[in-house]
């Protein structure tokens, strides 16, 4: 079977429409919430992050698939909604791919800028929320969010969390490993921040072992992490230049996190279909033709 857009959106429908409840009918109600996720997820991936604009190609695009499509306001009303569901979503698609028992896992974090001028900064709304931060790999502060993760090396996501860049990322890691959910011992990879002996005793207890490259400030050989540390950073990059991480659009919060569960949402079912059908975990291209 040929992997396609038509054949990512119709898996990602018909697990949506099984797992979620019937609702009563509503005469003002033309696509059901599974048809909703459906449609936040061929967003993410046609790499149209403007609702307007998404919604006006839309019948052009998916008009095959959606003989009946929503307005703009009704659409961006119970995609916000419906921001718990498709984040549900991300573990059910997770479950159903090998990632999700594997016992080596790794951890980063990266910028989600909400601006970058003190004109934006004042006006926004997402201004009570967001922060200054500094990210190292650019060299420059940002203002915004950080996003963090922990993902299997296939590329499923395990745990995500959107956080104040003032917020530690030793502090959120342990957040994430806490609700984890894993069976056994696990292998957490991260880079130089993840050091600390209290951060490794607290992971220690949560059932992970952290390894992470040497400091120079260490004694002793480390192991050569490099190649399982590019995983975490070509995961990254997958969402940033594919899903568009660093273009979300989004000026208030609830819109902010429903349009990052969105392109996560892809990124996993991509990945659990990619499985099933013998293809490289993590290559999307097939679902962009």
């Amino acid at each position: 079977m040929d992997a396609d857009l038509d054949l990512l959106l119709i898996a990602v429908f018909c697990t949506a429409d099984d797992l979620l409840p019937k609702r009563p009918a509503n005469a003002r109600r033309i696509v059901t919430d599974a048809e909703v996720v459906t449609l936040a997820v061929a967003q993410q991936l046609l790499g149209l992050n403007a609702d307007e604009q998404f919604c006006a190609g839309a019948t052009r695009r998916l008009g095959h698939l959606f003989p009946r499509l929503p307005k703009r306001p009704g659409y961006v009303k119970r995609r916000q909604r419906l921001a718990d569901t498709i984040e549900a979503l991300i573990a059910e698609f997770a479950a159903h791919s090998p990632g999700s028992v594997d016992d080596l896992l790794v951890v980063d974090s990266t910028p989600v800028e909400g601006g970058r001028s003190i004109e934006t900064m004042r006006r926004s709304a997402l201004g009570d929320a967001a922060d200054y931060g500094y990210c190292a790999s650019h060299s420059r502060f940002f203002w915004g969010f950080r996003l963090h993760g922990i993902f299997a090396t296939d590329g499923t996501p395990r745990a995500l969390a959107l956080t104040s860049p003032k917020v530690g990322e030793r502090d959120v890691c342990l957040r994430m490993l806490d609700r984890l959910g894993h069976h056994g011992p696990v292998t957490i990879v991260g880079d130089k921040g993840y050091a600390g002996r209290q951060f490794e005793t607290d992971a220690a207890a949560l059932g992970a072992v952290v390894v992470r490259p040497r400091r120079k400030d260490e004694p002793g050989p480390r192991p050569h992490l490099a190649p399982i540390r590019q995983r975490v950073e070509s995961i990254f990059q997958t969402a940033k230049h594919m899903l568009g991480l660093e273009r979300h659009g989004a000026r208030q919060l609830h819109t902010l996190r429903a349009r990052l569960a969105a392109k996560f949402l892809a990124l996993t079912a991509a990945i659990a279909l990619n499985h099933r059908l013998g293809r490289p975990p993590r290559n999307l291209t097939a679902y962009y033709a």
